[in-house]
């Protein structure tokens, strides 16, 4: 299988392109990166050095992937951009290399990625993620899979996002939001249970209905938040997988929660 690369691109002589490759018009393969098979860059794509993309993705007009942090820490270390299998990622998008010697900003598979969209330094995407266009993902942002961001979103450094949730557009997202929850508002909270995504996902009925009345009983009013994520996990081993995972998830936090909404 042959590599079909405009005459007008400009590929560095020690980038690793596969075979299957497609690289359009004045696109730049710069340092060290490497491109998987069946990988199309269309027209205008910058992919710097220390770059690795997988296979079978497409990334469109004007995108910039793989350039130096933005970011005051960052004083020339060697770090990485690491893309998945199976994305699309759409006009514009940017995506930074990591801060620190050796570290690497990571993308997961079968991500679709909207246009305008930023991920900063040191973010980590899971699989099966769909981010609307304009949304900003600040530095050291964990997303899990099958997330599914609106258009504009904003997210803080730091925070953590779980699996399953979707966030509303145009909301700035300042702590984290716990696995399988839907956020809106101004402030944010939780709003709810994605249970749309939940059931597309292969959870069953009763599992989702567990999921939801651990949240009732978690963030009930006659005791407060600290109380009853502490006795859940005096009692974690008696819930199901999917409820471990929550009280694992609000373990790890550094911004705080979002609450839920009244």
């Amino acid at each position: 299988m042959s590599r079909n690369i405009h005459p007008s691109a400009v590929i560095s002589r020690e980038a690793e392109i596969s075979d299957g490759v497609k690289i359009g018009p004045f696109c730049l393969v710069d340092g060290d990166a490497k491109i998987g098979e069946g990988t199309e860059l269309t027209s205008f794509v910058s992919i710097h050095g220390h770059v690795t993309i997988g296979k079978n993705c497409k990334i469109c007009e004007h995108t910039s992937i793989g350039g130096d942090p933005q970011d005051h820490g960052y004083k020339g270390e060697i770090s990485y951009v690491k893309i998945g299998d199976n994305n699309l990622i759409r006009e514009n998008v940017t995506i930074s290399r990591a801060t620190g010697e050796g570290n690497a900003t990571v993308v997961g598979n079968d991500c679709f990625i909207m246009e305008g969209v930023h991920f900063a330094h040191n973010v980590v995407v899971g699989d099966y993620v769909t981010v609307a266009n304009k949304v900003g993902l600040s530095g050291f942002v964990q997303v899990g899979s099958h997330t599914v961001f609106g258009g504009m979103a904003g997210v803080h450094q730091f925070v953590r996002i779980g699996e399953y949730c979707m966030i509303g557009g145009l909301y700035r997202v300042s702590k984290d939001v716990p696995h399988y929850t839907l956020a809106s508002g101004e402030p944010l909270r939780l709003t709810g249970l994605n249970k749309i995504g939940l059931s597309r996902g292969g959870f069953d009925v009763e599992t989702i209905r567990e999921i939801y009345r651990f949240y009732r009983e978690l963030y009930r009013k006659d005791t407060s938040f600290t109380e009853a994520l502490k006795e859940a996990a005096a009692h974690k081993s008696e819930y199901i997988l999917e409820i471990q995972k929550i009280i694992e998830f609000y373990d790890g936090t550094k911004r705080g929660v979002t609450f839920w909404g009244n």
